[in-house]
């Protein structure tokens, strides 16, 4: 059985899907992408602002499920330029210990919706 996990503290889906499913103990976090869950706009210009409230909405969803970044077991990055993968890299990194770090894969893209720069999805066990 699922469980649909919501918060405020993150942005609304843009579509036919959830902010999180909860299947026993693994979390299966949508794609978050830098919108501001205060405003409702596009965190825009910076790459690292980008990651940065992506990163931020995630938290948010993982702490809705009670759990936290030690959770994460999986995560996929998608960029829309390859060339920024050090910028965004640094601000993921900050959110992880190198030791216990999850499972990644990195993606450019052609696009990504509303034309962002970065989405990051997320797999968390309890």
């Amino acid at each position: 059985m699922k469980t649909i996990i919501t918060t405020s503290n993150a942005p609304a889906p843009i579509g036919p899907y959830n902010q999180a499913i909860l299947i026993k103990d693994t979390l299966y976090i949508s794609g978050q992408t830098p919108i501001d869950p205060r405003t409702g706009e596009l965190v825009k210009g910076d790459v690292k602002k980008e990651a940065e409230q992506c990163m931020q909405n995630l938290k948010a969803i993982l702490e809705a499920a009670d759990m936290t970044f030690e959770n994460v077991v999986k995560t996929s990055i998608f960029l829309k330029d390859m060339h920024q993968f050090s910028l965004v890299n640094e601000v993921y990194g900050s959110y992880f210990d190198p030791d216990t770090a999850p499972a990644r894969e990195t993606v450019e893209v052609a696009n990504l919706p509303m034309f962002v720069n970065v989405e990051i999805s997320m797999i968390a066990v309890k």
